[in-house]
């Protein structure tokens, strides 16, 4: 971290991401093996990834004044990464370097665009709570904070409960893993797809993504919004009880890797700038629709101006 980075934490910020920042090691696949099964897949592609370090690059792809607390390792993997993001226009005075090698994400994709990954947080796992209060200067100087779960549960509390008056925290628990009252209650929104709604509700999960973004609602975030791939989003404000559906264009789904960061990017970007959140999650579902229809997760991300552009190919 250099002085001229300190300087540039003193500023504002439109977005600060905490989260994992991980070399994505990807293959792509005819089909996904099948327990002890082995298959062939495409050469090795090696791309710069973690939802921490994909959301910070798509929010600065869009224009956002974005800063990234993360952690990588002193290795070629880490410097992959800091590359990328410092490319993209993200301040990187919160990267962190050393501790233990960078992050990898294995992901095999198939011929439809779905994708199975495994992660070994590496760095990630040692990004601290004393990591983010000595990053006080970061989080008082952001409007939104965007957190996920590739770092360890008791960082994502830490940041909770640092959250400065008037900004506002964005939670994806993904991978899920429980969460603490504290933590939810703070989340506005909390973001989920089908597979994290069914994790945090248990049971009591229901049968439709309404139910679904009630019942989270009723855990203690002060909003909820519910993501359903083509279909687009579900958003759920805990202020007006209002659910509300919001769809996606259609669009020709070439690799779905990273979309779903580039969806929760472009909402907390645009919260911060201070939408409602239905016309948020409106844009976001356009970015995410956008970031599909290419290959890998960073170098997918649209710019502003191609949103509308890929929108619009997009509607029938």
């Amino acid at each position: 971290m250099n002085d001229s980075d300190r300087d540039h934490g003193q500023d504002r910020y439109d977005l600060l991401v905490v989260g994992s920042a991980n070399a994505d090691l990807v293959v792509g696949v005819e089909r996904r093996p099948a327990a002890g099964e082995t298959v062939l897949g495409s050469d090795l592609a090696v791309h710069p990834g973690g939802k921490g370090g994909n959301q910070a690059v798509a929010a600065a792809r869009l224009g956002a004044r974005t800063a990234l607390l993360a952690r990588v390792g002193d290795d070629a993997h880490g410097r992959l990464l800091l590359e990328s993001q410092r490319a993209a226009g993200v301040d990187t005075a919160g990267v962190l370097v050393g501790g233990a090698p960078t992050g990898v994400a294995l992901i095999t994709v198939d011929p439809s665009g779905d994708n199975s990954i495994v992660v070994s947080p590496g760095a990630n796992a040692r990004l601290t709570p004393r990591d983010v209060r000595a990053a006080g200067a970061l989080l008082g100087a952001a409007r939104v904070v965007s957190v996920q779960l590739e770092i360890p549960l008791e960082t994502v509390a830490e940041v909770a409960g640092a959250m400065s008056p008037g900004s506002r925290l964005v939670l994806n628990p993904s991978p899920p893993a429980p969460l603490p009252g504290r933590v939810l209650g703070v989340c506005d929104p909390l973001v989920v797809n089908e597979h994290e709604a069914r994790y945090v509700l248990g049971e009591s999960a229901g049968s439709t993504p309404q139910e679904w973004a009630r019942a989270l609602l009723s855990l203690g975030p002060r909003s909820v919004v519910v993501t359903l791939g083509a279909a687009g989003a579900l958003v759920a404000d805990g202020r007006t009880g209002d659910v509300v559906p919001v769809p996606s264009p259609r669009v020709e789904a070439v690799d779905t890797t990273g979309a779903g960061d580039a969806f929760t990017a472009a909402l907390a970007w645009r919260l911060g700038l201070g939408e409602e959140l239905t016309e948020a999650a409106a844009f976001a579902v356009r970015v995410g629709a956008a970031a599909v229809t290419r290959r890998g997760a960073q170098e997918s991300f649209p710019t502003a101006d191609e949103v509308p552009a890929a929108a619009e190919a997009a509607t029938p």
